[in-house]
């Protein structure tokens, strides 16, 4: 018989998604305030088409260090994924 799906033993994170162009996948991203980095990358794109800029994160996760610029990314998303506690 198939296990019940208890949802005491799992939690939400957030991944920031960041779409970039011409590449084939996004890059996941795990932070601690992924809000504020969705926020920060979104004003990004806003002004990246004046002058681009080479922005530095420094993700949690299997990725420890990030370097882009500003003009290449495409789009930013929040993705919530289930997580073991």
């Amino acid at each position: 018989m198939a296990q019940q799906f208890n949802s005491m033993n799992y939690k939400t994170k957030t991944a920031v998604l960041i779409f970039g162009k011409n590449w084939i996948q996004p890059m996941v991203l795990y932070f601690e305030n992924p809000n504020a980095v969705y926020e920060e990358i979104q004003n990004l794109i806003k002004t990246s088409s004046t002058t681009p800029k080479l922005v530095e994160y420094k993700p949690l996760g299997p990725i420890k260090k990030v370097t882009l610029l500003s003009n290449q990314i495409a789009g930013v998303a929040l993705q919530e994924e289930p997580q073991l506690q």
